[in-house]
């Protein structure tokens, strides 16, 4: 087989020693293909003709109906298809916005979904000499290609004014009028010219992302910041705040998923920061404007630098977050709630926040059981615990009765009898309650303050409170521990005879770390009382201003009945397909978790906007990580 190269240095005159083949058929055009010379010797000049249309492009292509243009209630019926020519392709990607506007001046805003080559013409590429050739060359000739791009409408936007621009393919008129946004009801014209939205109003109004609000990153798409022709260029993705756009998304709660290493740590710290903003304020049933307070339970013991400035954290990157209001800096009113558990110590040469033990009373577990019982006690051995045992104990001991006189209560072989002989509690009961309830003696009634008698400092509003863990090995104390102050916040709260009128007339963001240790699914009797008190929780914070904000590796791990109150769902790379599914994402987002880089998040948020990917600030805005 003759050499490709062959084609590239045929010579018409190689076939004879003096050319006399080549002057026998005369003279052929020169290799220019500017001039030609007649058999008279007269040169010919011939003019270049170009393939390109006169003027500018003015987007990057247009809607085509070469396999139809429909739109549909249905999207799986909807057909929308975009050419797009050969100078744009290399700056499209799934997942980019674009805009097709109507002929009225209302524009159709549209994301793409798929891109594709197809064939130009009837031919054949898949041989050798199209192969070797292109192997060959350094360039890639797409001109026997289509390059289709695949939409899916998200909204209509239009102006919501007396008078509209309808000669304008934009969509701000003359008048300024209000921009606006409904879902689909229209198909648009053929061949109506498709250009990449690059203006920070259309691409939120598109998008129905709130101008103002808690800030949570920027939007981006397949991991770039989308860029427009404003300053700044980027794009901020913030959750409504006020009760002007309904409820504040901070009480309809939120869910933080990502793996080790994602940056969800660092993600929580910043939204949580924006929370503790100065400005930041909700109104309260008696008119009073009051700032929040954050508690947060912390089982890393990472949550307590936020008192203390990230020296990472430069001037020009401060004058940024400056410009586009987002709170920065350590919070001064920041204090670590140490719980004392027997001889174990709490070391705090990581942050500068004050310290404060407090213990568990074991007066506590009158109102809440379940704290004692373990975690295997069946229907009849709890309903012996809080319908005799305790009831017996507070009757003798009186409110004030400590974990130490419980035990020895238990211990009375006397009591025993009497209440196997009475039918009230059997004896195997009363022995498998007393294994149980054995083993709190490190966690109840320690040498420090009562978590009661701090109510006070403990709930600040404006201030962050945090419950670090982290010093205590046993699993079953800090479960204790955690779920005993979680309960007094919760069951206050949400009482009408509230016994600490500071935690009711404060708004609260209760922030859980490693949440699926804490409410997972269970066939316990505790577990059940544990979701269900959350679960009642969820549903009322919109009325009593209480938030839960929830951070978690495992959320598959998570129980339904508190997972449905969730509204905004932050997610980082997970790994895991058991937990990618149980976030409930759309698919489209899905895909992209487990590919993710380090701060990179899918946000769904329905009541907030479309389901969106973003990017999270690069810096921590309090102090991350230990030395």
């Amino acid at each position: 087989m003759s050499d490709l190269g062959d084609f590239g240095d045929f010579d018409a005159d190689a076939g004879t020693e003096d050319g006399s083949a080549a002057d026998a058929a005369g003279s052929s055009p020169s290799s220019s293909g500017s001039e030609g010379t007649t058999t008279d010797g007269v040169t010919d000049d011939f003019d270049a003709t170009t393939v390109e249309p006169s003027g500018e492009d003015a987007g990057i292509g247009t809607i085509c109906v070469s396999q139809g243009l429909r739109v549909a209630e249905d999207g799986d019926e909807t057909t929308l298809r975009a050419y797009v020519t050969r100078g744009n392709r290399s700056s499209v990607r799934i997942g980019s916005y674009l805009l097709a506007p109507y002929p009225d001046g209302e524009t159709l805003f549209c994301r793409i979904t798929g891109l594709e080559y197809a064939q130009q013409y009837h031919a054949d590429d898949a041989t050798e000499i199209h192969a070797r050739r292109a192997m060959r060359t350094d360039e890639i000739d797409e001109a026997d290609y289509k390059f289709v791009a695949e939409l899916e409408p998200v909204a209509v936007l239009y102006e919501d004014s007396a008078e509209r621009n309808a000669a304008s393919d934009r969509t701000q008129s003359d008048d300024g009028g209000e921009l606006k946004r409904r879902m689909t009801d229209r198909v648009p014209k053929p061949q109506t010219v498709i250009r990449q939205a690059d203006d920070t109003e259309e691409i939120k109004t598109g998008l129905k992302i709130p101008d103002d609000g808690v800030f949570l990153g920027h939007l981006s798409v397949g991991g770039e910041k989308v860029r427009t022709a404003a300053s700044p260029p980027t794009i901020d993705y913030r959750l409504k705040d006020d009760y002007d756009a309904g409820d504040p998304l901070v009480f309809r709660h939120s869910l933080i998923a990502g793996g080790t290493g994602s940056g969800k740590t660092h993600g929580a710290k910043n939204i949580l920061r924006q929370y503790l903003a100065t400005e930041r304020t909700y109104p309260m049933a008696d008119g009073r404007e009051v700032s929040p307070a954050v508690v947060q339970f912390d089982p890393q013991d990472e949550y307590a630098q936020m008192h203390d400035d990230n020296p990472d954290l430069d001037g020009e990157f401060a004058r940024r977050l400056e410009r586009e209001g987002i709170a920065y800096g350590g919070h001064d009113d920041t204090t670590a709630f140490i719980p004392k558990v027997g001889s174990a110590s709490y070391a705090a040469g990581h942050h500068r926040a004050e310290q404060v033990e407090f213990t568990i009373p074991f007066s506590m577990v009158h109102d809440n059981p379940w704290l004692v019982a373990g975690s295997g006690l069946n229907d009849n051995q709890y309903g012996a615990l809080t319908t005799v045992l305790l009831p017996r104990f507070r009757k003798q001991y009186g409110n004030g009765g400590t974990y130490e006189e419980f035990t020895t209560f238990l211990d009375d072989p006397a009591l025993r009898e009497e209440l196997d002989e009475s039918g009230r509690v059997h004896e195997a009961t009363f022995d498998a309650v007393r294994r149980r309830v054995l083993g709190f003696g490190h966690v109840f009634d320690q040498d420090a303050r009562p978590i009661t008698d701090l109510v006070h400092d403990f709930v600040r509003p404006g201030g962050l409170t945090v419950v670090p863990t982290y010093h205590i090995t046993d699993s079953r104390a800090t479960e204790t521990i955690v779920l005993a102050v979680s309960s007094l916040l919760i069951d206050q709260k949400l009482s009408n005879d509230p016994d600490y009128d500071r935690i009711k007339e404060t708004p609260l963001v209760l922030g859980m770390d490693e949440a699926h240790n804490f409410l997972t699914d269970a066939d316990s009797v505790q577990a059940g009382k544990v979701i269900t008190k959350f679960t009642e929780a969820a549903k009322q914070g919109r009325k009593e201003r209480l938030g839960l904000f929830l951070i978690t590796q495992d959320p598959q791990d998570i129980h339904d009945a508190v997972f449905k109150q969730i509204n905004t769902t932050v997610v980082l790379n997970l790994g895991d397909e058991d937990a990618i599914k149980s976030v409930n994402i759309p698919s489209n987002l899905e895909s992209k978790v487990p590919y993710m880089e380090k701060g990179q998040m899918v946000v769904y948020s329905p009541d907030n906007s479309e389901p969106v990917e973003l990017i999270g600030l690069p810096t921590c805005l309090t102090r991350h990580g230990r030395d």
